[in-house]
């Protein structure tokens, strides 16, 4: 697959957080080792690095900071960087002490291109019992921004009223302590167009810090919509009274994507690819995100760059957006999901007064999961689980695999039982409609579907009880369910759960039985190809209609669900990162296939989402007119297929 990129091509921006060897009040080492990072990592196509606080003089120079010597020859080594980064394409962000009047500030200097774009002051020091930095440095946060005439022999803006620009990418900087603040420089930076924040930091390390670091970080990202740069000093600070470990992480949007290792004694470099354009699309989707109280007038430093090189995406995508790969994290948002459900139907079912519930059960993962949801429902009530009708109706697909898994589950949750076949039904449906008996199109289909769900109604008429439905979110997604047959329900637990993550619920639910009956049950649906069984079973009596074999792999439905609902991504992006994500499984040219058939299903089928049921909101996507998603039903595909269209020339 095609990994390569050039920047802007997808929106991404390649950044890096860099900790250098150094020597405390060194600045020529100190400088050489920054130069010789910022060309490693040039060569990489990294277009922005990131060094600690203080990194040209080290941050515990002490009242050295005080000196001329020392605060000369950080100047005189920011000159040496700024000629270094001529010849680079990259920016690079080191930190060093800069005297203004009568004021020595801790500054972060922005330098690309043989200029020093601008220099940033730290807005908050702070006066900890090992680094009283007010004992030596200003704060910066009532400098807006001024010209300092002939600093490093070339000129700069001094101030925190800066943004900077790399070909139209808006980026903020801030230092250590600012972030720890209830009001970080970086929130109005963010408001003011900034999509990655650089953080210039030296944190001495003490137990439980890392943790608490790495929440502030995501968290901030989140907060704020932007990608996050943290980088720290590391060994090479002085250990008279404290250790600094070198913490480093690349945060977007809550998630961390790159985390350096700490204690380590080399040199480090974290890479990641940040998504600018997911950035922007999340700031739109938040009517939150407002901009409308005062911020600084921001002085904007653009910076142009021939950057024509292809280079490789730094980033892991996720081929199962929905499901963590981590078992731990993934059995926690399982118990998440299904408590969720389970909450959503029980307040549903109290609220209605009904200590019945009837559920069509066909030994799918679908409705077992349903069936699932309700007996953990029915318990948390205290209601009698014979309250729960289960309904089998085989038809002319039914298979004895389903059919005894649904038999048996229905038995070994003492659950009340009833078997209603509904072959007759629908042959004298046939007749009455005129439809022959050897047509197999999707009246015979429908037909079914549509007598299951007039009988599961019927008889909540006659028990008084609610009809649990069984669809998911990624049938929804594609349409397919049956109008008015298992499209409706009275309450559909699963609507906004993912075909992808029910196996993983089905089988987390599985390992919590003592009842091995049961428990063996599950598992085998769980291995249980997906098929509405509505075509009769092939010579072996095996299912032979498989729904993924129809309308596509639903591990790639969920990913283009994704990227489409979630990250608002096109057609061009979304092939892109499938290619990466399913490198190895599927060619382009079949992840294409199944796009084209997810977009015109998707918005083909918007009348059946326009009419869903009530059901509760999991995850982040929820495909409910009522909640996340909101299209007419008579809305055009036609720009997402042609961009379908021109892809298939493309690769052919």
């Amino acid at each position: 697959m095609h990994k390569l990129y050039t920047m802007n091509q997808y929106g991404y921006v390649k950044v890096a957080a860099c900790i250098p060897s150094l020597n405390v009040a060194d600045c020529h080492f100190n400088t050489t080792r920054i130069i010789e990072n910022m060309r490693k990592a040039a060569s990489q196509g990294i277009r922005i690095i990131a060094f600690p606080e203080l990194s040209i003089t080290s941050y515990t120079c002490g009242d050295l900071f005080l000196q001329p010597t020392l605060l000369m020859q950080a100047e005189a080594s920011l000159a040496r960087i700024a000629d270094a980064s001529e010849e680079l394409q990259i920016v690079a962000i080191v930190g060093l002490p800069v005297m203004v009047g009568n004021a020595i500030y801790n500054c972060a200097a922005v330098v690309s291109q043989g200029q020093i774009v601008g220099l940033v002051p730290k807005c908050y020091t702070p006066n900890y019992s090992e680094f009283a930095e007010d004992r030596w440095f200003a704060s910066g946060r009532d400098i807006e921004s001024e010209y300092l005439d002939g600093f490093a022999n070339r000129g700069t803006l001094f101030g925190r009223g800066q943004l900077f620009e790399l070909n139209g990418t808006r980026f903020g900087v801030e230092i250590c302590e600012d972030v720890w603040t209830p009001s970080p420089p970086s929130t109005q930076q963010a408001l003011s167009g900034a999509k990655i924040i650089f953080n210039l930091s030296a944190s001495p390390e003490i137990i439980g810090k890392h943790d608490t670091l790495r929440h502030i970080v995501s968290q901030h990202s989140m907060r704020t919509h932007t990608a996050y740069v943290y980088v720290s000093s590391g060994f090479g600070e002085s250990s008279a009274d404290v250790v600094f470990a070198g913490n480093s992480f690349i945060a977007e949007n809550g998630s961390i994507l790159a985390i350096g290792k700490r204690f380590e004694i080399g040199e480090r470099l974290i890479v990641a690819d940040v998504d600018i354009e997911a950035l922007q699309n999340s700031r739109i989707r938040s009517n939150t995100y407002v901009t409308d109280y005062p911020a600084p007038d921001y002085v904007i430093n653009r910076i142009e760059m021939e950057l024509a090189d292809e280079i490789k995406l730094d980033r892991k995508i996720d081929a199962m957006p929905f499901v963590p790969s981590n078992p731990s994290e993934r059995a926690k948002r399982c118990e998440e999901i299904f408590s969720i459900q389970t909450l959503g139907l029980a307040k549903r079912l109290s609220h209605t007064h009904c200590n019945r519930a009837i559920i069509g059960i066909s030994g799918g993962l679908d409705s077992t999961l349903a069936l699932l949801v309700t007996v953990n429902a029915f318990d948390r009530l205290g209601l009698d689980r014979k309250g729960i009708i289960g309904i089998t109706m085989p038809g002319f697909g039914t298979t004895d695999r389903t059919y005894n898994n649904a038999v048996t589950l229905i038995n070994e949750l003492g659950i009340t039982f009833r078997e209603i076949p509904i072959a007759a039904a629908c042959r004298q449906h046939f007749a009455d409609i005129g439809l022959p008996e050897s047509d197999r199109s999707v009246t015979y289909e429908n037909a079914q579907a549509r007598e299951r769900t007039q009988i599961l109604m019927d008889v909540a008429n006659m028990e008084n009880g609610l009809v649990i439905g069984t669809g998911d979110m990624s049938e929804l997604a594609l349409g397919w369910a049956t109008y008015n047959g298992d499209h409706m329900s009275m309450y559909g637990v699963n609507s906004s759960v993912p075909k992808t993550i029910i196996r993983y619920l089905v089988g987390w639910y599985a390992e919590t039985l003592t009842n091995n009956m049961a428990k063996a049950a599950l598992l085998d649906i769980v291995d249980t190809p997906v098929s509405p069984e509505l075509l009769p079973a092939d010579e072996k009596g095996e299912i032979a209609q498989k729904t993924e074999d129809l309308v596509g792999p639903y591990e790639l439905h969920d990913f283009f669900l994704y990227n489409f609902v979630k990250q608002g991504f096109s057609p061009t992006k979304i092939l892109f990162l499938a290619g990466l994500a399913f490198e190895g499984r599927y060619d382009q040219k079949t992840i294409l296939k199944w796009m084209h058939t997810f977009f015109r299903r998707f918005f083909t089928q918007q009348f059946k989402r326009s009419a869903m049921p009530d059901g509760p909101k999991v995850g982040t996507i929820s495909l409910t007119a009522r909640a996340d998603w909101r299209m007419p039903s008579d809305a055009s595909a036609a720009l997402w297929l042609a961009e379908c269209e021109e892809l298939k020339k493309q690769i052919n």
